[in-house]
């Protein structure tokens, strides 16, 4: 838990202002895993903080939706392009992501 608010206010996730009129709060909880490794034993536990968005309702607290998720075919063709031109591939593993 340490880690992930570390991670939150490292990259000034979220800034403190006041309720506009009307409006209600979202609320978060932790949600909490356990990572085994392959003959079972426990590698590590990870939180993560999550948003209530289920306790939201559509036109009244939200009016769109937007998820970043790259489709297979678009993952397939950049690795097509940069075999084709010899560009080399690199990999990223994001430990905190954040949608602002």
């Amino acid at each position: 838990m340490d880690a992930e608010i570390a991670a939150i206010e490292k990259n000034n996730t979220w800034e403190l202002t006041d309720l506009p009129k009307g409006q209600k709060t979202i609320g978060v909880k932790w949600v909490y895993k356990k990572k085994l490794k392959e003959n079972g034993e426990v590698d590590k536990f990870k939180a993560r903080l999550v948003a209530k968005g289920y306790k939201q309702e559509f036109g009244v607290d939200y009016k769109e939706v937007f998820a970043p998720v790259a489709r297979h075919d678009t993952i397939r063709l950049t690795i097509a392009l940069a075999a084709r031109n010899s560009w080399p591939i690199y990999q990223l593993d994001v430990k905190s992501a954040f949608l602002n």
